[in-house]
């Protein structure tokens, strides 16, 4: 739905572009929309609103593109956290079987909630737990977990909780780059509303010259 609308906008305002350029180009549209209060001055203004949408516009979509970009990030960091973990968990089950009590406190025992923030605090707990232990380094490293993989995890796992920041932070810049881009288009809009009813009027005679503002004539 996000593309469709989009779109819609796109060719809104460069119907909107389309206009104004020919109401200015076009002597005769001119002269007919200066008699009913369009002048250059009046017209002038409706360009400025043009111009502040399409900045608005180009910037929304900048800011789109950004989050997207942050999400992909953030998303590729949680599928390889996600396997490295999983492989980790599985050996470490087996190293840990028979103490109980380490099996707890590695927060080995059952199953794991995928939720976010306990995810993050589960494996926290198992990467920092067992990087503190030299017995616990020691059987894991007969499964081929060694040191560094556990201390890279750490610092795997710090770099995904920023890139999920960076990744909120986007998207409530472009949620605040959407408000923006909509307030102008509904400025704009307004403007062009009143504009193509006075044409209707000033040019109800001349159908050719509508067609050239975008709006089209029933014959």
């Amino acid at each position: 739905m996000a593309t469709i609308r989009r779109r819609t906008e796109d060719q809104l305002i460069e119907t909107y572009r389309v206009s104004l350029m020919n109401v200015e180009n076009q002597t005769e549209i001119a002269t007919t929309m200066a008699e009913y209060g369009y002048d250059l001055a009046t017209i002038t203004k409706g360009r400025e609103l043009l111009g502040a949408t399409i900045t608005a516009f180009n910037f929304n979509q900048q800011e789109d593109n950004e989050t997207i970009q942050a999400r992909s990030d953030f998303d590729v960091k949680v599928s390889l956290m996600t396997e490295k973990y999983a492989s980790h968990r599985r050996k470490a089950k087996v190293a840990f079987r028979k103490d109980d009590v380490t099996m707890k406190q590695l927060g080995l025992t059952g199953s794991y909630s995928r939720a976010y923030v306990k995810w993050i605090a589960t494996m926290k707990t198992f990467y920092s737990g067992v990087r503190s232990n030299a017995a616990h380094l020691a059987k894991l490293l007969v499964f081929k977990i060694t040191e560094d993989e556990i201390t890279a995890c750490i610092t795997e796992i710090n770099a995904l909780e920023t890139t999920r920041t960076l990744y909120l932070k986007e998207v409530g810049e472009s949620q605040e780059a959407t408000k923006a881009k909509d307030k102008a288009l509904a400025e704009l809009e307004e403007w062009m509303s009143d504009f193509y009813a006075v044409a209707k009027i000033a040019m109800e005679d001349k159908p050719q010259l509508l067609e050239s503002l975008g709006l089209l004539v029933r014959s």
